[in-house]
């Protein structure tokens, strides 16, 4: 319509130069954008007369040098908002055709200000690039247009220059020269001759842009081919592998477009040699050479997804490259191995750790399997991107099933790799790559599991003498420099590992590489430091003297015995004797006896725990007097007290015996001088939590603090007194819980000693042992943490974590009590109640509850307990306790919590029937609350077989459930209905079996509607989760009999109900836990072999009970779908013959200025969405790149007939470039929705009125020569880990936004 207005007025506006003088006074947005259209339609016209061209020549040069070039300044940049943006676009398409009316004079006089514009270094930097864009296809001045491709090129190339010019000198300036025949050499020269190149963005967005030029098609413009030029292909390989998602796709582009080109010549191409890099590749008419590259693009492209089950089934498509890469003849490469070694950065740069990991394990396989020939690329990538990429620890993580300590996978390919590959290179270059292997461990901070690794695979090389002094010093920097702050047990396995590593590659006895004394003095710097330490530390380890001592000695005589100069010899020998002269003769008058007292000292307690631990017996003697009874107690408190005072002044390692005695003298002494004792308890703790970092001494010492603390006199003392010291162990116990969550044994420890103790005690005296038990009622919140203990780690910590034992051994302590004996009785409802109300509080926590989450996992291990503890409970106390366990039911559950309750719930009716009546209660709340909880409930009705096992009328009771689930079964919730139907399946076949004649007036009813879920052929999914949820195996397979083991709950049920791995106890680990063994007749212990053998199933039923329903906005109508009827927008069937644009204007819709641009989607599914959502949304018109998809089914069925309803555009793929263009020209705003380094958040960005949105392909997205053409690109900002939406969706989000947005506008406007 606008074009027609413009060819009106033109026809009707007489002199063209006085209309064009007339639209330009004043100058707005809008009459910039109708002097643009009325340029392009007198550029486009017929021929004129002479002086008619004249005149409107002199106009065009008036309009461009006096509208046009200061409305381009005034629209330099975005700052100003969209109107400034509006005048910019237009000035630009109205400066373009003035140029093509005026011819090379107003080209030459536009070129000229604008360097000189550029040459002062004024802010109008982009405006003057615009300005020399317009001009450049028409300048014809050899020396101008050489300055032009100079400037461009000098600004392309400038670091300094703002990232904006430059992108706009490449994407637009040099396209623009790159079309007028005398610039076009110029511009080959600087992107790829000789002279510096620019950085490697902005050289790719040049070349994309001048694809056209650069890689003609016709056999005769090959002088121009850029195929032949060797940093064409360094340029290709260095976007491939660059970090900016749009450079890799430019660069990916370029490659695929001279694959296409060489494939579609088949004839001989050569490029020529370039040095050492050999990075170009060569074509010919071989069939091989364009599988690899296929190939090649392929993988690359598959990279991108950065999802590793799509990327893992292509990675075996990287040993056929090497197939196709080596030539079997000459045993050389076809192709430079730096096209392998893209691929390989590309992974590890990537941001999914695990494609990571698989690269480099990938890589690490080469030498293994492949017999490759030899490439200094490699020796390069070796010591560059793949030891960069094996810094991180987290690769180095063991596979399921590898035992502690076993060297994960990551390390032995590690070892392989480096010994295989260091055998394979010239002996010539082998000494200089380790030496920059080893320098390259120095070169920055490397974690503790990287280098005890990479040190390991050093240690295995096969001796070979390789390394001089500069290899010892290396090895001695990465000793000392990056090892200091490490864990001490991987920093002492490292260390070994480098000292292997000098006796097998150094060569310090040669006298080639003699080493000097300065130097191995330096090396032995740390152990000489030991020695003269020991005179004044004296609490050093005699452990590390020693060991210096031998290394010293051991150096002594190797040095003597190899030293093929004699006085060479003497000398290094009088050196060593001299240092231990220094060290032997210090004055040690006064300093060297801290030790011998604490040794003394420790001996001492030694000596006084004898003694205290045959005390009882030898007071026996003297009952009868009380005086010697008084000396007893005023001899313990003394004892007591220098205890503490010892604690004080000895050394860590030391204390073992003071805390033995004090163990003794507690319970003596805790109801008279209780404070002391406490003061005890506080600094046992003390010493025990600030050993938590050191290995060697703290376990010893924690293991004697718990035989102290956790002693049953000290419990039973302090639990009968319930003063000061009962809650001082409650909250020793507690800092215990919260140190064993960062430091995995600690709870171990403790709970197998306690357990040990209360369960299983030592003595033989009946009321000790009872008496015993009493703790573990006292201190029941040891087995109940127990229980339930377990924290969700990092993905990084968690591969080193085996929490288990902890629960293991709780669980076996539950295992052993016996439900007849009193006092286990009383102790297993105590736990049983606990458990209960943690269950509780988790589930009124506001902490976020999703699967697999930390209070899911606390909920499942919850019941689990709950369940191995069920059979010991007798009626009383279960009837009492049988509301909860339904009130949980009831709660918003993950599916293994929910099978859990449903098995309890099952057992328990199985055994007392007489709960039945509590059970059919549940069904009795109102729908509100039940929601899709009743699921829980229905589920222990498929399983009514097993309740009325036991029973001996049934059929009262079955007559009962019959009526019950019927009810449900016509339920509106598709789940529920589902549920129900299960269970009338299974009770109507107990009924069959009974012959119940009650239920022969139903019989029709019931079998016909089972019958037609059999064999029902509706819609959706139904007929699929029918059978789905018959094969589950919670109604399948599972029996809550036979099933109930040991194995079932901790380790066949969370598996099948997907629970995460680490949750999985295996049956294994409960045998290999032998500190509480079960009885011999215990016989809950595997699973039946039909449901260990079962995978998990693909149905699951999460509950959704009272609390996750929302409290406002509810109405009799929440479960009703409700659907948008436009009856206004109405119209008859006769109405349909009207031309599209008639009917929509007869319906009233809005007039859009929105185009979707959808010519590069080729799937008839997206196009058909597409289209429904754009006349949905009153999209002005859809873009489709063939009107053919309009008649096919697909299509049709998605669209349901809105391509009636909304005007179609054809624009192939390959017209877009001149379409975009011509819509920009228009006042458009051509908008790319694409991930680039510069494009704008959906939820920031204001849509133009007039916008053109373009979409990209399903699988390539928007190519790279047409990003350069949009004036801007938008991104969805995401959450999750898939790369990219659906590009139905990604349209659907963005014309969504751009309606919501104008309405906004409109509704403010009125």
């Amino acid at each position: 319509m606008e074009v027609v207005l413009a060819d009106a007025l033109l026809a009707r506006g007489g002199d063209p130069g006085e209309l064009l003088r007339a639209v330009c006074a004043p100058l707005s947005a809008d009459r910039a954008e109708a002097l643009r259209l009325l340029l392009q339609r007198l550029a486009a016209g017929g021929p004129r007369g002479e002086a008619e061209s004249e005149a409107l020549r002199r106009a065009a040069w008036e309009v461009a040098l006096e509208r046009c070039r200061p409305l381009l300044r005034l629209g330099d940049g975005a700052a100003g908002g969209a109107e400034r943006l509006r005048l910019g676009r237009a000035a630009r398409g109205a400066l373009r055709h003035c140029v093509q009316l005026c011819g090379a004079p107003l080209a030459a006089r536009l070129a000229r200000d604008a360097l000189a514009e550029l040459a002062g270094g004024g802010p109008g930097a982009e405006a003057a690039v615009e300005a020399l864009a317009a001009a450049a296809p028409r300048l014809e001045e050899p020396a101008l247009v050489a300055r032009c491709a100079a400037v461009a090129l000098a600004l392309v190339r400038e670091e300094s220059e703002g990232e904006a010019a430059a992108a706009l000198v490449a994407g637009r300036l040099l396209p623009a020269l790159g079309g007028n025949g005398l610039a076009l050499g110029r511009v080959w020269d600087g992107l790829l001759g000789g002279g510096p190149a620019p950085r490697a963005g902005r050289a790719l967005l040049a070349l994309s842009a001048l694809a056209d030029a650069l890689l003609p098609r016709g056999p005769g413009a090959a002088a121009a081919d850029a195929r032949l030029c060797p940093r064409f292909w360094r340029l290709v390989q260095e976007g491939l592998t660059e970090r900016d998602g749009l450079c890799r796709k430019r660069a990916r582009y370029l490659l695929k477009r001279a694959v296409d080109l060489s494939g579609g010549q088949a004839a001989c191409l050569r490029c020529p040699p370039d040095g050492r890099h050999g990075t170009a590749p060569w074509w010919g008419e071989n069939e091989k050479l364009l599988q690899f590259w296929e190939t090649y693009i392929l993988i690359m492209e598959t990279l991108e997804e950065n999802q590793i089950h799509v990327i893992k089934p292509v990675l075996p498509k990287l040993n056929s490259l090497y197939e196709l890469a080596i030539s079997g003849k000459e045993g050389c490469w076809l192709f430079h191995p730096s096209w392998h070694m893209c691929i390989y950065k590309r992974m590890f740069e990537s941001e999914n750790k695990t494609l990571t990991k698989e690269g480099v394990l990938h890589f690490l396989e080469l030498y293994e399997t492949k017999h490759l020939p030899n490439s200094l690329g490699f020796s390069e990538f070796v010591i560059g991107p793949l030891m960069d990429a094996l810094s991180e620890s987290s690769l180095y993580s063991r596979t399921p099933g590898q035992l502690m300590g076993a060297c994960p996978p990551l390390g032995m390919r590690l070892q392989k790799f480096l010994t295989t590959y260091v055998m394979l290179l010239p002996e010539e270059e082998k000494g200089g790559f380790l030496l920059k292997f080893i320098q390259k461990m120095t070169n920055r901070h490397w974690c503790a599991v990287p280098i005890l690794f990479l040190s390991m695979a050093l240690a295995y090389i096969p001796t070979c003498k390789v390394l001089g002094t500069d290899g010892l010093h290396a090895l001695r920097d990465v000793l000392q420099c990056t090892m200091i702050t490490h864990q001490i047990l991987l920093r002492g396995a490292a260390q070994c590992y480098l000292l292997q590593t000098a006796m097998h590659l150094t060569d310090v006895v040669s006298g080639k590489s003699n080493i000097k004394w300065i130097e191995l003095e330096a090396f032995l710097n740390p152990l000489l430091d030991v020695l003269m330490k020991l005179g004044s530390n004296a609490y050093i380890p005699t452990l590390k003297t020693d060991k210096s001592l031998q290394l010293l000695l051991k150096l002594l005589q190797t040095r003597s015995l190899k030293c093929s100069n004699t006085q060479d010899g003497y000398l290094t020998k009088t050196k060593i004797l001299h240092v231990l002269r220094l060290f032997l003769c210090e004055e040690t008058s006064s300093q060297g006896w801290g030790r011998i007292v604490a040794r003394y000292v420790r001996d001492q307690w030694i000596c006084l725990r004898f003694v205290l631990n045959k005390f009882p017996t030898l007071a026996q003697e003297y009952e009868e007097g009380t005086s010697e009874l008084s000396l007893t107690a005023k001899r313990s408190r003394e004892i007591l007290e220098s205890a503490l005072e010892a604690l004080t002044i000895l050394p860590s390692d030391q204390v073992l015996p003071v805390f033995d005695c004090m163990r003794v003298l507690v319970p003596k002494l805790l109801n008279s001088l209780e404070c002391l004792c406490i003061e005890a308890f506080d600094l046992a703790w003390k010493i025990i939590s600030s050993l938590s970092n050191t290995q060697l001494i703290f376990w010893s010492n924690l293991k004697a603090f718990v035989r102290f603390i956790f002693d049953n006199e000290v419990l039973a003392a302090a639990a009968s007194a319930k003063g000061q010291a009962y809650a001082k162990i409650k909250e020793i116990i507690l800092k215990l819980i919260d140190m064993s969550t960062t430091k995995t044994g600690v709870f171990n420890v403790v709970l197998s000693h306690c357990c040990q103790s209360w369960i299983l005690p030592t003595f033989d005296n009946r009321s000790a042992v009872r008496n015993a038990f009493l703790n573990a009622g006292n201190y029941c919140e040891l087995i109940t943490e127990g229980c339930v203990f377990g924290t969700v780690f990092r993905r990084d910590q968690s591969t080193n974590r085996d929490d288990h034992y902890v629960r293991i051994c709780a669980i076996k302590f539950l295992c052993l009590l016996d439900g007849s004996n009193i006092l286990h009785k009383s102790f297993m409802e105590d736990i049983v109640i606990k458990l209960l109300e943690k269950d509780e509080l988790v589930s009124r926590s506001r902490t976020r509850y999703y699967a697999n989450s930390l209070q899911h996992r606390i909920k499942n291990r919850v019941w689990q307990t709950l369940l191995v503890l069920l059979p010991k409970l007798d009626q009383k106390f279960l009837c009492g306790i049988l509301d909860k366990v339904f009130q949980a039911g009831f709660g918003n559950n993950q599916a293994s919590v929910k099978y859990f309750i449903e098995w309890i719930v099952i057992l328990s009716l199985h055994k007392y029937p007489q709960f039945l009546n509590k059970f059919w209660d549940c069904f009795c709340y109102d729908e509100e609350k039940l929601k899709t909880s009743i699921c829980t409930f229905l589920s222990v009705l498929s399983h009514f077989d097993t309740i009325l096992q036991n029973t001996s009328e049934k059929k009262p009771i079955l007559k009962k459930a019959l009526l019950v689930v019927l009810q449900w079964c016509f339920n509106h919730n598709f789940s529920v209905r589902l549920y129900a139907l299960v269970a009338l399946k299974k009770i109507w076949a107990m009924c069959r079996m009974l012959d119940v004649e009650e239920f022969e007036a139903l019989t029709p009813v019931i079998e016909s509607s089972l019958q037609q879920v059999e064999n029902m052929h509706g819609t959706g999914n139904a007929r699929r989760n029918w059978q789905r949820i018959q094969d589950h195996f919670f109604f399948a397979t599972f029996h809550p009999l036979e099933d109930y083991s040991l194995e079932t709950i901790f380790y066949t049920l969370p598996r099948l109900s997907e629970v995460a791995e680490d949750e999985w106890i295996s049956l294994c680990k409960f045998e290999r836990f032998t500190d509480i063994p079960l009885p011999p007749a215990f016989q809950w212990y595997r699973s039946r072999a039909e449901l260990l053998d079962l995978k998990p199933s693909d149905w699951s039923q999460q509950d959704t009970g009272s609390s996750s329903v929302d409290a406002d906005g509810q109405t009799e109508w929440t479960d009703v779908q409700k659907k948008i009827i436009p009856w206004k927008h109405s119209t008859p069937s006769s109405d349909l013959e009207m031309v599209l644009q008639d009917r929509a204007a007869k319906l009233g819709k809005s007039n859009s200025r929105l185009i979707v641009v959808a010519s590069l989607i080729d799937k008839p599914t997206n196009l058909g969405g597409l289209c429904r959502t754009s006349e949905i949304f009153g999209a002005s018109a859809l873009v489709v790149g063939s009107l053919h998809y309009v008649q096919d089914k697909q299509f049709q069925h998605l669209s349901v007939s809105a391509e009636q309803w909304l005007p179609l555009v054809e624009v192939k793929p390959s017209q877009l470039v001149d379409y975009l263009q011509q819509k920009k020209t228009e006042g458009y705003t051509a908008i790319g929705v694409e991930q680039t380094a510069k494009s704008y958040d959906l939820t920031e960005y204001c849509f133009p009125e007039k916008s053109l949105l373009l979409l990209g392909n399903e699988h390539e997205g928007i190519p790279a020569n047409l990003i350069h053409h949009l004036d801007v690109c938008v991104e969805i900002p995401q959450q999750g880990i898939i790369r990219s939406l659906n590009v139905h969706v990604s349209g659907a989000l963005l014309i969504w936004e751009y309606t919501r947005q104008q309405v906004i506008k409109h509704k403010q406007q009125k």
